[in-house]
């Protein structure tokens, strides 16, 4: 009779997201063909494994004094207790207090690409959120702060040589937004310890779905994101 193995199973994972990204690289000759596809295998992979309170899409976050933030490849937000979320012919708008989570997918990880990301991570951090107290049978819970904001990067290979190393370490650390979690698929990923000021590399293993397991951690510890205060948006429609 067969048996099972979670080795293999955690491994097949890796391997599927591995082996689409490098075909996407090597099949599609349009740079921009080749970012949709990469992007839309990331967004596949959260959507298909993170807890259903989470959800992942490419999309614009909004506040409700009106600002948006530059077009985010993949947004992990909650879908169970926000109750605004815009969506037309596949465009979504998402109320900044609903994000957990932002992240920019590219082919290949360089300094440029790192810029790049930690300033889409800033346009979504920058945000306005509001926070509304919360009632329960016993009365109410102060409004509750809101939570950090998740940025990263994803890629399937590196420009580097080593693929992780010192020259990555450098521009992670070379810019204004920190980007706290990252995947290499072919090498690694990378979290930032706040402890130490400074980015781990855990390289080797099954890239992908070490990484998976690491940001279902970190959300995990974020919480739950703060009560929205939706009549702060609706004052734009007598506006």
């Amino acid at each position: 009779m067969a048996t099972w193995s979670l080795q293999v199973v955690l491994q097949g994972l890796h391997d599927e997201i591995h082996q689409r990204l490098e075909t996407a690289r090597k099949t599609f000759g349009h740079p921009g063909t080749k970012g949709d596809v990469s992007e839309s295998i990331w967004l596949e992979l959260f959507q298909k494994y993170l807890p259903e309170r989470y959800r992942a899409e490419k999309a614009h976050v909004v506040d409700s004094n009106g600002k948006f933030s530059d077009q985010i490849d993949v947004v992990v937000f909650d879908r169970q207790y926000s109750p605004f979320i815009f969506n037309y012919q596949g465009e979504y708008i998402i109320p900044a207090e609903s994000v957990y989570a932002v992240f920019e997918a590219k082919q290949a990880i360089n300094a440029q690409y790192v810029k790049y990301a930690q300033e889409k991570v800033e346009s979504v951090r920058q945000l306005h959120r509001t926070s509304l107290p919360i009632p329960h049978a016993g009365g109410v819970y102060p409004a509750k702060a809101p939570i950090k904001i998740l940025g990263g990067i994803l890629t399937f290979e590196s420009d580097w040589n080593p693929g992780m190393g010192m020259p990555m370490k450098e521009a992670l650390q070379d810019g204004s937004s920190i980007l706290d979690i990252g995947c290499v698929a072919a090498h690694g990923y990378f979290n930032y310890l706040p402890d130490k000021a400074g980015y781990e590399f855990v390289l080797g293993g099954k890239p992908a779905t070490a990484f998976l397991f690491k940001l279902i951690s970190q959300l995990q510890f974020a919480g739950t994101v703060p009560m929205i205060d939706v009549l702060e948006y609706s004052k734009w429609l007598t506006t």
